[in-house]
């Protein structure tokens, strides 16, 4: 029997200790099971951070093939196409496996060496394929053919409403499987005009889907694999307050050394902070600031810096050898596509490389679905005079605050939580529209009040 989750990894008084593995296990093959047998024409899997979402689809297109099936996969981007048609072939190398694009639009030259997967602007070369993969943009230009009769759809919460409209006559049944912690589907347009309607085409998919069928089955992963047991609590209780999950570790599983002590100064100081307890506050003075803070900026980079210099090691249980901490398994997280420019610019001053192979640095929206050993953010409200709604977005901050698998970093001027009480939510209510609980003014104020425990103040000289 298993028990019901606590989000600070325990059992209920008098219960046994909770089993994650056997946790996950259980919800995965009653996923599969309503996938393969079941009969409403969709099923929704929620996943926090880290939870498995594509081994899971790996596993469920394996399974469909397995019982004689074809299925399509729609992902969205070709960056997760790509991934995803990398993971079936290697998780079944004899899979016949399809990889649809477009002209313009090349798969991952990596996807060579899996001779089993065939690759195609036209669909038809690729019918007779067990699985099709491609973006939903590019399955839109799919047009008379027969259906499928299964598809999974990757990273369903952030596709639009409008894209699965497009796409919905090309199979019969679907597995919707996705976060809906993170951040909501993009729009070029203002979309306030459609607020409220069963069919506003700028919302989820998977929110749509559900406000038309309230009947499907829906189920949820309740382990993240990513997050270590310091961040599992918050992430959980800050963002999924009724979907509450727990770290597939515990205590002292994971643990980020230094071989080079530190040198006393603010950056160093809060890394040893972040070592000890997974989380980390550099505390910056108060200021109204340019998007761009200079002074910030060069915290961050120096953090990056420190970060490398100091030799750091992971270790993360059960393997008991250490791995180094390289750039690569670094990556600062921001708010705007300009903040993360300015940072690659401060750490090519201090001589650190950024990009392919080098720190990752970008924004949530680029930073969502990745995964990394630390992370250090520019916290989204430094240095503003406001508190806007692109800022308050809570997916925004859940991303920033879910990359890492042993400790984040979040340099920030000090004064944001005034800042909040300054600036409470107030965004128009309209009839009809799910709300989105925690709002990003709660979740901000819930990972300040944990950060705080964790600061350091440093004023640069």
């Amino acid at each position: 029997m298993t028990h019901p989750v606590r989000t600070d990894g325990t059992a209920p008084p008098g219960g046994e200790p909770f089993d994650p593995g056997g946790a996950a296990a259980e919800a995965t093959a009653a996923i599969l099971h309503s996938t393969l047998h079941g009969a409403a024409r969709g099923v929704v899997v929620d996943s926090p951070p880290g939870a498995g979402k594509s081994t899971l689809v790996v596993r469920a297109a394996r399974e469909l093939v397995a019982a004689g099936e074809q299925l399509m996969i729609v992902a969205q981007t070709n960056a997760q196409v790509d991934d995803l048609a990398d993971r079936l072939a290697t998780a079944d190398p004899e899979l016949p496996v399809g990889r649809l694009h477009g002209a313009d639009s090349p798969p991952d030259a990596a996807l060579d060496r899996h001779p089993m997967l065939a690759r195609s602007s036209a669909v038809a070369d690729l019918r007779d394929r067990a699985v099709v993969i491609a973006t939903a943009a590019k399955w839109a230009y799919v047009k008379d053919v027969e259906p499928w009769r299964h598809a999974i759809v990757d990273e369903a919460y952030q596709m639009r409403s409008d894209a699965l409209l497009q796409v919905a006559g090309l199979f019969e049944r679907a597995l919707f499987v996705g976060d809906p912690g993170q951040l909501d589907p993009f729009s070029v347009v203002g979309a306030e005009q459609w607020a409220g309607l069963s069919y506003d085409p700028s919302a989820s998919a998977v929110v749509t889907l559900l406000a038309h069928n309230p009947g499907l089955p829906q189920h949820r992963l309740p382990v993240s694999w990513r997050l270590p047991a310091s961040a599992a609590p918050l992430v959980s209780r800050a963002f999924y307050p009724y979907t509450p999950f727990r770290s597939g570790t515990g205590p002292g599983d994971r643990r980020l050394v230094f071989g080079v002590p530190g040198d006393g100064e603010g950056p160093d100081r809060v890394l040893d902070e972040a070592a000890e307890s997974g989380w980390g506050l550099l505390e910056l003075p108060a200021r109204h600031t340019p998007r761009t803070d200079p002074e910030a900026v060069r915290a961050v980079a120096l953090v990056v810096r420190r970060l490398l210099d100091r030799g750091g090691v992971t270790y993360s249980a059960p393997d008991p050898d250490p791995a180094p901490l390289t750039a690569d398994r670094i990556a600062v997280g921001t708010a705007h596509r300009d903040q993360a420019a300015a940072v690659r610019g401060a750490l090519a001053a201090l001589g650190v490389a950024s990009g392919v192979g080098g720190v990752a640095v970008d924004t949530a929206n680029r930073l969502q679905g990745r995964e990394f050993d630390v992370t250090v953010v520019l916290h989204p409200l430094s240095g503003r005079p406001d508190a806007t709604a692109f800022h308050l977005e809570t997916g925004r901050l859940c991303v920033l605050a879910s990359r890492h698998r042993h400790a984040c970093i979040v340099v920030c001027r000090a004064g944001v939580a005034s800042l909040l009480d300054e600036h409470p939510s107030s965004e128009p209510v309209q009839l009809g529209v799910t709300v989105k609980f925690p709002d990003g003014w709660e979740a901000n104020h819930a990972v300040l009040a944990h950060l705080a425990e964790h600061r350091t103040v440093w004023r640069p000289a």
